[in-house]
């Protein structure tokens, strides 16, 4: 079984990943920015003593080098870490708030970064995986969109850091999901999948043998537009 690291497991598609890793009888630690969600998602758990977590920003280099920590002492180790967390800020680029775009970016594109640099030496060790979740909005453009370039910056990340650690054992698996049913929507989309899909389609990617690098997957509502 896996020991599974997430950041933003509160909410949406992280708390799916949580909550299906542990069906799946892995062992998992989450982080979350808001404390009362994630001691509402711990006491919810019948999974006993496989699933821990912190609050913590996935955007700060201390706080997530100090998460990490917890993490491995309270899983034993990480075999899979997963930079989940990201929002969207209202708004677009004429008439958004850049304090709020500020915290999308450290949030969206340095807090993938962080998280990679703080798990690498164990994820080197137990020759694990990084996963990595963007979304389809990784590869088209919207008008006066900052969220979506912060998704391409995902998109080039992922394949940069797996060209990096050829060689090492570790496989990096970048996730982009197009329409999901989560609170990220102000309005509901025509065609969503639900989160468990996501985490369902993790799951598989992490299931094949050690010579297969799934290191890339779209997957979408059928009839999604783009």
């Amino acid at each position: 079984m896996l020991r599974i690291l997430v950041t933003g497991g509160t909410s949406g598609i992280g708390a799916a990943l949580v909550r299906e890793s542990l069906r799946a009888g892995h062992s998992v630690f989450t982080t979350g920015r808001d404390p009362v969600k994630l001691d509402a998602l711990l006491a919810s758990s019948h999974a006993s003593g496989r699933l821990g977590g912190v609050v913590a920003d996935a955007g700060d280099w201390e706080q997530m080098r100090d998460a990490v920590a917890d993490a491995s002492g309270f899983i034993g180790g990480i075999d899979v870490a997963v930079a989940n967390a990201g929002f969207s800020s209202p708004g677009d680029l004429a008439n958004g708030d850049p304090l709020l775009w500020r915290d999308m970016v450290l949030t969206n594109v340095y807090g993938p970064a962080i998280l990679a640099k703080a798990t690498l030496p164990q994820l080197m060790e137990n020759r694990g995986h990084v996963v990595l979740i963007g979304s389809t909005a990784g590869r088209k453009v919207y008008p006066g969109n900052l969220y979506t370039a912060t998704k391409w910056a995902v998109t080039g990340y992922a394949e940069s850091l797996r060209q990096q650690l050829v060689g090492t054992g570790v496989r990096v698996l970048h996730i982009a999901p197009g329409h999901v049913d989560t609170p990220l929507w102000r309005e509901s989309p025509d065609a969503s999948i639900p989160p468990e899909s996501v985490a369902g389609t993790m799951l598989w990617a992490l299931g094949q043998p050690p010579g297969v690098d799934v290191s890339e997957v779209m997957v979408r509502a059928t009839g999604q537009a783009f």
